[in-house]
């Protein structure tokens, strides 16, 4: 009986690596599919600046405690509005976390775009932008994008670009990534399994957490602003 117990656990293990090497390969074939996708979408600001789209969209991400823009952020926002002011586009579409009145992104990119000279009825805000694949459906069915720039880090720009092509707008991407940030190698790695999720979301396509009548992006981004 004990050469029988050391066979099967033996037997078990093996059977145990393949399982998690068979996942592994595929996720990483999923991720290597997902940046294939959207390579040749990432452009230059010059090449960006060139094209006549719909809105220039800007991802947000992390505000600060004491309600200033992470540098991920800050870095973003610059980049969106240089392309705004290039001419790429004559709207800008912020889409960010406002989930609690504690926690706000999107007000805090709106008034950082109009400090820098954009005028308010160019900036629409997505309160709901909850996530990247949230922020691509309501793009598309909210706010009646065809043809965005997109604006976020690169390694963060593959799947934005990749989900906003699923939701059958015309997309391409600036990257903004003028320094180095903190753990980044932790953000390449989470990466890797949100591009897999997202893929399997964009063949589900199930609904974001809200959805509500359509604000078209050709109109006035005053319609979205929720305080006097």
């Amino acid at each position: 009986m004990g050469e029988k117990r050391k066979r099967f656990w033996r037997r078990l293990g093996w059977a145990a690596l393949f399982v998690l090497a068979a996942g592994f390969a595929l996720l990483m074939s999923l991720n290597q599919y997902v940046k294939n996708k959207a390579e040749e979408k990432i452009l230059s600001a010059e090449e960006a600046a060139a094209l006549d789209a719909d809105c220039i969209l800007v991802l947000g991400c992390g505000v600060r405690e004491d309600g200033t823009p992470s540098h991920m952020l800050e870095d973003r926002l610059l980049q969106g509005i240089a392309l705004y002011q290039a001419g790429a586009a004559g709207k800008l579409l912020m889409s960010g976390d406002h989930g609690s009145v504690d926690y706000d992104e999107v007000n805090l990119m709106k008034a950082f775009a109009i400090e820098r000279g954009v005028p308010s009825e160019d900036i629409f805000m997505d309160h709901a932008g909850f996530s990247t694949y949230e922020s691509m459906v309501r793009a598309k069915e909210i706010f009646q994008v065809k043809r965005v720039i997109v604006v976020s880090q690169k390694y963060h720009l593959y799947r934005a670009l990749y989900l906003a092509e699923c939701m059958g707008m015309e997309a391409c991407g600036v990257a903004s990534d003028p320094r180095s940030y903190r753990a980044q190698a932790y953000r390449e790695i989470r990466e890797i399994a949100a591009r897999a999720k997202d893929m399997v979301w964009s063949i589900l396509q199930p609904d974001p957490a809200y959805l509500g009548e359509p604000i078209p992006i050709s109109g006035n981004g005053d319609v979205t602003n929720d305080k006097a």
